[in-house]
């Protein structure tokens, strides 16, 4: 079990640096899983990702054999070593199929998103590219992946229907020859095995990334804990429900409980609520991350409140998720936004539908609905996705 855990980490340790496009110090951890289990596939994988970037294309070719072999009937592996090969070859066509097929088997691999962004640029498909790009940024926490793939050049009729062209092999050889010159001059970078914590690090983002929609599911358990806790226990209900009266006297977390709290005589209103949560911040969840997602939520609430304070300080006692939940799908609508060109504008057009319908069915349905932390909370959500959101897909559309 000790063993499998250290492979994992090697194996983490390698994505990240390469994604970081330190492709040294990931061929390095890459060479330490091998060293423990020197018949896993992902692990030679490593290797020939990680000496692509440092343009050793003979051991990328030799690493890529080793993973048929391991995998002689196929397998992401697999699939993802031919593609290299293939784009050592300048078959991007085909390299590309393969690394799409690796995609809709398992969407989220970031290095596949990578590679597939390159083979796009690789065939003139820039803006596809773009797109390719941003998944991987976000799947990889950020990593851009610079220099793990080869420079594409192209000449006049090559760019004209948008492949790159082949260099010529003196000047291919020449490149390759300076390169190597290059990385041997480049001091060795200091790595050692990791620590303890490092470990715990590795292994708490490798199970997080193992279940999308985790925060999603724990924020409904535990709106459902506290209303049965509250069901049972009035006075419970009354110390944390949002009363902005005693909120003014000095009781600031009313602000943040009372997102937690729901009717206990309704429980349409936590049902209602967590239906939408369920359908809602899952799929936010997985487009925006796990700690986005929650920033975007409790934000949304807190913003919600706060503008039911300011704006009815004698109002009555408020209490429910609606504020965060209406911030989340305001998160949605901005990807949906930021994105319409790539998703048509049938996604937009749905939301603003039930947006509509939301807030109509809000002001229509009496007095016990607070519209104020339904507005505040849409509003700071969709803000504070706008500024969170990956910048590339902010800067390409806006």
């Amino acid at each position: 079990m000790e063993a499998q855990t250290d492979i994992q980490t090697y194996l983490e340790q390698g994505k990240q640096a390469l994604a970081q496009g330190k492709a040294r110090e990931a061929a390095i951890a890459y060479a330490h899983g091998a060293q423990l289990e020197s018949d896993n596939p992902a692990v030679h994988l490593g290797l020939a990702e990680a000496n692509l970037a440092l343009g050793n294309y003979g051991v990328v070719h030799m690493a890529c054999r080793r993973v048929h072999e391991l995998q002689p009937m196929g397998g992401l592996e697999s699939q993802i070593a031919q593609a290299l090969i293939d784009l050592l070859d300048r078959r991007y066509e085909r390299a590309l199929q393969n690394v799409d097929a690796v995609i809709s088997e398992d969407p989220g691999i970031a290095y596949a998103h990578a590679l597939r962004a390159y083979l796009l640029q690789a065939t003139g498909q820039d803006y596809d590219a773009n797109l390719a790009n941003a998944r991987a940024a976000r799947l990889s926490y950020g990593g851009r992946f610079n220099n793990c793939f080869p420079a594409l050049e192209k000449n006049t009729t090559a760019a004209d229907r948008g492949y790159a062209a082949s260099p010529t092999p003196d000047n291919g050889i020449e490149s390759q020859r300076i390169e190597r010159e290059r990385i041997e001059r480049e001091p060795v970078p200091s790595w050692s095995p990791p620590n303890r914590m490092q470990r715990q690090i590795v292994r708490t983002r490798f199970t997080l990334s193992q279940y999308p929609s985790l925060f999603t599911y724990i924020l409904i358990v535990l709106n459902v804990i506290v209303y049965l806790l509250t069901t049972f226990n009035e006075d419970l209900l009354v110390l944390l429900i949002q009363y902005n009266p005693a909120i003014l006297q000095g009781q600031y977390w009313r602000l943040f409980t009372s997102m937690f709290l729901h009717d206990p005589t309704n429980v349409l209103h936590i049902a209602l609520n967590m239906l939408s949560l369920f359908f809602v911040g899952r799929f936010v969840e997985i487009l925006f991350g796990k700690w986005r997602y929650l920033l975007i939520y409790f934000l949304a609430g807190l913003g919600g409140n706060i503008l039911y304070l300011v704006l009815a300080p004698s109002g009555p006692p408020s209490l429910g998720a609606s504020g965060a939940i209406f911030g989340v799908f305001g998160a949605l609508g901005v990807f949906y936004l930021l994105n319409r060109r790539a998703m048509g504008p049938g996604m937009l057009s749905n939301w603003l539908l039930w947006l509509t319908l939301n807030l109509v069915l809000g002001f229509t349905g009496g007095a016990n609905i607070n519209m104020l932390a339904h507005i505040g909370g849409l509003v700071v959500g969709m803000v504070v996705a706008f500024l969170l959101i990956p910048r590339q897909r902010r800067r390409r559309y806006i």
